[in-house]
């Protein structure tokens, strides 16, 4: 079997488990299947993650940052605080929800695996504090270019987008209605824009 350098092994072992995991769910994840999916033998596998949980630690890892990622470059910073939440929020929904069910699905089910598991609940955490941290930044960053400031704290705000959309996507994973999610996602984008309450800078001195 050729050489294949140890970083790019990890990211096809990790690539075939996601497949597998959304395809499978995380009980009846193995590594054999995992290989298998990633087409090596057992023992490569077996090198690389010696137990299914670290297998999955390195899963909840990848989809963390991924995800964070997606939060950082969905933005345009550009236009403002409010353009800024819109636009946000809307590339979010079409880039990992909209016809990407199975992928909500395991990360939802790698998060309470984690909870769940000892040595592994820190990860749930960690999830959640690194999409927030994405959102604030590029909220904070958006207001600033713009002169703007916002009516609470944005690591608040911030919390307010995650834990909203996560609300709407559970809903449209259980029951997918595209026409109807679309609708709730505009309602809930309002509410954070009314939350905000972007001001100019100019204004608030002003005022």
């Amino acid at each position: 079997m050729p050489y294949v350098e140890a970083s790019v092994r990890h990211r096809q072992l990790v690539a075939a488990a996601r497949t597998v995991l959304a395809r499978d769910g995380v009980g009846r994840t193995s590594l054999r299947a995992v290989a298998n999916e990633a087409g090596v033998p057992l023992g490569t596998m077996q090198y690389v993650f010696p137990s299914k949980e670290l297998l999955l630690r390195a899963v909840i890892e990848d989809v963390i940052e991924e995800t964070a990622e997606v939060f950082r470059a969905a933005a345009d910073l550009d236009g403002g605080l409010e353009h800024a939440i819109r636009r946000g929020v809307e590339e979010f929904w079409v880039r990992l929800v909209e016809g990407h069910t199975e992928l909500q699905v395991m990360q939802y089910e790698l998060t309470t695996h984690a909870l769940r598991t000892a040595g592994l609940e820190s990860l749930a955490r960690w999830q959640y504090e690194r999409y927030t941290a994405a959102v604030a930044d590029w909220c904070q960053q958006a207001a600033q270019r713009a002169g703007e400031t916002c009516a609470v704290p944005f690591a608040q705000l911030a919390r307010l987008v995650v834990s909203n959309l996560d609300g709407l996507i559970m809903q449209y994973v259980c029951d997918p209605h595209p026409a109807r999610s679309r609708q709730d996602l505009e309602a809930v984008t309002e509410m954070l824009v009314g939350l905000s309450g972007v001001r100019r800078d100019a204004d608030v001195v002003g005022g």
